[in-house]
């Protein structure tokens, strides 16, 4: 009986959707991909090579959440005895000796029901925007609270807690995280090589909506988990809230009734990068004036994607798939 199975999800990726495949043939049983809507010929590329396809529903609204949980069932329908799960992102190519060392580690530590590894982006010198992502994938090795959207689960334990949240639009691993946790397991990152990651972000608009939709994550998540003692996502939300909205608006507001004093305030945003530049240098990033200027420069669609979680909220209406990529 097969204990590793692999779940791909995507759209429209092409090649990189077939270095994915490729990089998990004949080293997990079964292997399902989940299709949100492609028209490359990616369901027909991963049918001739013996995948099995799920092909979601257009009516109802896709989420990268929604469609691996879609793909975990099918496994368990496919091969009840499987134990753990791979889940990839179909832009991403598994290293040839990820799978063996992430189902050893799970197989020494029982407690653990998450493992991942060194994510990288493949062309990071592409782009500062796929520079941006390289620095993102690199967390700290050891225990974690959270995981990516690559990385191997126990079956059981991600049955134990109802799988992901389908609803979200974003942010959906950390806070399976958060219930995990809660139920006693726990996450780790090893030190190896994990995926190849093909984010293709060359425009700074992409950039722009990529972030938002991280704003938008905080904000939701800090719903969900922000009471204590988790305080999910609640720090990166009030960041966000206070360099993104309250400090501009309130340099800019004041600024008739303090003969234009309380635009000193603005400074505040050149003397930070510098601050996070110096703290950068010291633990050894290449570019650190670059990254911390584009930390700062993210609070202000982090804060769009915050106020744009928070109309919903108080309206009523839940936020669509937000997209960086052409679909």
């Amino acid at each position: 009986m097969s204990r590793l199975g692999a779940v791909v999800i995507g759209r429209n990726e092409g090649e990189r959707f077939r270095r994915c495949l490729d990089s998990l043939r004949g080293r997990a049983t079964p292997i399902v991909y989940v299709d949100s809507g492609s028209t490359d010929g990616s369901i027909e590329y991963a049918r001739k090579n013996g995948v099995d396809v799920l092909e979601l529903d257009a009516s109802i609204p896709f989420t990268a959440a929604r469609a691996r949980n879609g793909g975990f069932d099918k496994i368990k329908a496919l091969a009840p005895g499987v134990e753990r799960v791979m889940f990839v992102d179909g832009d991403c190519e598994v290293d040839p000796e990820w799978l063996p060392t992430a189902e050893r580690f799970l197989d020494e530590n029982e407690d653990y029901a998450v493992v991942c590894g060194r994510r990288r982006e493949r062309y990071p010198s592409t782009s500062v925007y796929n520079y941006l992502c390289d620095v993102e994938w690199n967390t700290p090795v050891g225990d974690a609270k959270a995981c990516g959207g690559d990385a191997m689960m126990r079956a059981k334990a991600f049955t134990a807690v109802g799988g992901f949240n389908p609803g979200l639009i974003a942010g959906e691993e950390p806070e399976l995280c958060v219930r995990l946790r809660g139920a006693g397991w726990k996450i780790r990152r090893i030190d190896h090589e994990m995926t190849l990651h093909d984010a293709d972000v060359t425009r700074f608009s992409q950039w722009w909506t990529r972030t938002r939709r991280s704003g938008h994550a905080y904000a939701e998540g800090a719903a969900m988990h922000g009471a204590l003692p988790e305080r999910h996502w609640v720090n990166q939300s009030r960041k966000a809230v206070m360099w993104g909205l309250a400090l501009p608006v309130l340099a800019i507001a004041a600024s008739p009734f303090t003969g234009g004093l309380s635009l000193a305030l603005l400074l505040l945003y050149p003397l930070n990068v510098a601050r996070i530049a110096t703290r950068l240098r010291a633990e050894g990033e290449p570019r650190p004036w670059t990254v911390a200027a584009f930390l700062m420069l993210a609070k202000f669609p982090e804060s769009l994607g915050w106020l744009r979680f928070q109309t919903g909220r108080l309206t009523g209406s839940r936020s669509k798939l937000i997209e960086y990529k052409a679909p």
